[in-house]
């Protein structure tokens, strides 16, 4: 491509950052997503974003596909081209946005795998042996207590807790929002045991509230480890994944309370809808009840 049009390129990424702050997450996806747009503009003699089509996109988007991305990927792909284009078009580089009306191939609509109350416990309770699985213990109490995404979670520092008021800060949520949640006794409880422990490996200089043995912030991939490792030594068969504390936390939630505005509050929905899955999965708990407890749905 033109030297302009990537110049164009990188003055969007630094709009993203700096105007926006945007997370370095949402970055790292933006300029990924950009770069296969990139690859196919060089592929076929495309030097300037003006010259692009919308049967283009089309079959940029056709091409990625048939490479097996979902359905939720190349949403997330158009989601950033045209972002992209809207900021040239405010620029006025380009008249009118060709991803404007492009819609990625939908999806299966999947419910988030929760686990229920008794495997919660079995699993928060299956015991620690050694100081590091006091912090893991730590941080999964936080997951289910406060709904933390596993960025979240890896991004809090000491002064992002408060023992006292029970509460903490995420200050590096999804969309650049900050939100305060609370924290339960038993995450409460979990957290102070960790952070006596924490004062025999950390340097001062570390303010993460989450460290490995080395003494360096925890990594995202390093949680979802312990996780899998954890499972493993607790003798524990199913499967769990960093997210599936926070659905359980979002699902256990809205079924004792019925309050899906208070739910999306305390999980950072920017939207209701993206919350209103939970609604599915509370009707399925009542379902299950209806069918176990009334006198015409019971099975003989």
């Amino acid at each position: 491509m033109q030297p302009e049009a990537l110049e164009l390129l990188e003055d969007f990424f630094s709009q993203l950052k700096y105007e926006k702050r945007a997370s370095v997450h949402t970055l790292k996806n933006y300029q990924r997503d950009l770069k296969k747009l990139r690859y196919f503009c060089d592929k076929n003699t495309i030097q300037h974003w003006q010259n692009i089509q919308q049967s283009d996109i089309r079959s940029h988007i056709a091409s990625r596909h048939k490479q097996g991305l979902s359905a939720s990927s190349l949403q997330r792909e158009l989601s950033a081209i045209r972002s992209f284009f809207k900021f040239l078009q405010k620029q006025q580089i380009i008249s009118s946005n060709p991803v404007q009306h492009i819609q990625a191939p939908k999806g299966e609509k999947k419910l988030p795998k929760t686990l229920d109350v008794d495997q919660i416990t079995g699993f928060m309770e299956a015991g620690t042996n050694s100081l590091l699985e006091i912090r893991d213990l730590a941080i999964f109490e936080l997951f289910y207590s406060s709904g933390l995404r596993l960025s979240e979670l890896t991004a809090l520092n000491l002064e992002s807790i408060d023992l006292i008021d029970k509460t903490l800060v995420v200050s590096q949520g999804k969309g650049g929002k900050s939100r305060i949640l609370p924290i339960g006794s038993k995450a409460i409880s979990a957290l102070k045991k960790w952070l006596v422990l924490r004062q025999q490996i950390i340097p001062e200089t570390e303010s993460a509230l989450f460290i490995s043995k080395k003494g360096q912030r925890l990594s995202q991939r390093g949680v979802q480890l312990r996780l899998t490792n954890w499972c493993k030594n607790k003798g524990l068969s199913q499967h769990i994944h960093p997210h599936m504390l926070r659905h359980s936390f979002a699902s256990h939630l809205l079924e004792s309370s019925h309050d899906l505005r208070a739910v999306q509050e305390l999980l950072g929905h920017s939207n209701i809808s993206t919350t209103q899955i939970y609604t599915h999965l509370d009707f399925q708990h009542l379902a299950e009840i209806y069918d176990k407890t009334h006198p015409r749905a019971k099975k003989n």
